[in-house]
């Protein structure tokens, strides 16, 4: 109801701007000795209107801080920040000349202790440079990659790298498969995760060099290594942890999040075709929010960059309320794990033995 009201209130200013236009065509003076300003009627008008609606968002967005319990109100600092790393800047560029953005500043707050972690929905090339810059990679570890849980028959399936870098080295994808290994055991409690590669064919022989030099590193790593894995065995429930590089794991996850959002979309519309359709829709519609529920990209957003000497998040860059309070939820997750010793821990033990 708020929301019709809204729209007719922006209705009817857009149609006084209109006939203030046509109509009247005089003009508004501002003095102020020994200036003056003269500005025409509908320029006024709109000025007006849009620093109402500002100064309504500032205030809505003031009353929602200060709606916050004051346990968190206590912990929470504003820290301003003057610029913003756009999607379009190169990484090195954002390093260099992007020093006061706001993806910067929440890095360096990790760095400086102020901040557990960070979570970010920005630019994943420049998160991943800075990131690198101010926190570093943890001893041992060349890279670090982006891991997150997919929807699996078993639960979930934890891959990566989904976008950190776009090229990986045998050595760089035997240590994504030790820290997958790592997080699948210590955080999410499996006893023995089983690491598969991920290749175009289960069969040894198949694959380009890269692939199949990290396939020879994994076979003698002692890590729960079953081979290599296809696409479809993501969702099958025969492994626990897929590897593969930025590149291609990117590109498997917006492949997974276009299908989830076509699926849905056709059948919602195969629901509303006719009455019947509908009426089938309504008696279904239980079972299929919880399907829907399940399978939502939203619920499983932010992926934590593994191998830093400090927790970072990425979250999807058109992610709304419901997503982004996901990732929040995830660096938290990591966060009261140690994340980040554990991994440190872990690594420091397989290389003494």
């Amino acid at each position: 109801m708020r929301s019709l009201l809204w729209l007719l209130a922006v209705f009817a200013a857009a149609v006084a701007l209109v006939i203030v236009g046509r109509v009247d065509a005089g003009y508004v003076l501002f003095v102020y000795p020994p200036y003056r300003v003269e500005v025409t009627m509908i320029f006024f008008a709109i000025a007006a209107l849009a620093a109402f609606f500002l100064l309504y968002g500032l205030t809505r967005l003031l009353r929602q801080v200060l709606s916050l319990p004051a346990s968190v109100r206590e912990r929470a600092d504003v820290v301003a920040a003057s610029q913003v790393v756009a999607m379009e800047d190169k990484p090195r560029e954002a390093i260099r000349r992007k020093k006061d953005s706001s993806m910067r500043l929440a890095v360096d707050l990790v760095q400086d202790g102020r901040a557990c972690a960070c979570v970010s929905a920005g630019n994943t090339g420049a998160l991943t440079a800075i990131a690198h810059f101010v926190l570093g990679t943890l001893p041992g570890v060349e890279r670090a990659a982006i891991i997150s849980a997919i929807p699996a028959a078993h639960g979930h399936t934890h891959m990566l790298d989904l976008g950190a870098n776009t090229k990986a080295t045998p050595e760089q994808l035997r240590q994504f498969a030790a820290m997958g290994a790592i997080i699948a055991r210590d955080v999410y409690g499996l006893a023995a995760p089983r690491i598969g590669l991920l290749n175009i064919g289960e069969e040894d022989m198949k694959g380009h060099e890269v692939v199949q030099a990290a396939h020879a590193l994994l076979t003698r790593s002692g890590l729960n290594y079953v081979g290599f894995v296809e696409g479809d065995d993501i969702f099958a429930g025969t492994v626990d942890v897929v590897v593969t590089d930025g590149f291609t794991g990117n590109v498997a996850l917006k492949t997974m999040e276009g299908v989830a959002g076509l699926i849905a979309d056709r059948m919602r519309q195969e629901f509303q075709s006719s009455f019947l359709d509908r009426l089938a829709g309504l008696i279904a519609a239980p079972v299929l929010r919880r399907a829907a529920a399940g399978l939502d990209p939203r619920h499983y957003n932010g992926a934590c960059m593994v191998g830093l000497a400090g927790i970072v998040v990425k979250s999807h860059g058109r992610a709304d309320g419901v997503a982004f309070a996901r990732a929040i939820g995830t660096a938290a997750l990591a966060a009261r794990h140690g994340l980040t010793e554990h991994i440190a821990n872990a690594l420091a033990q397989g290389a003494a033995n």
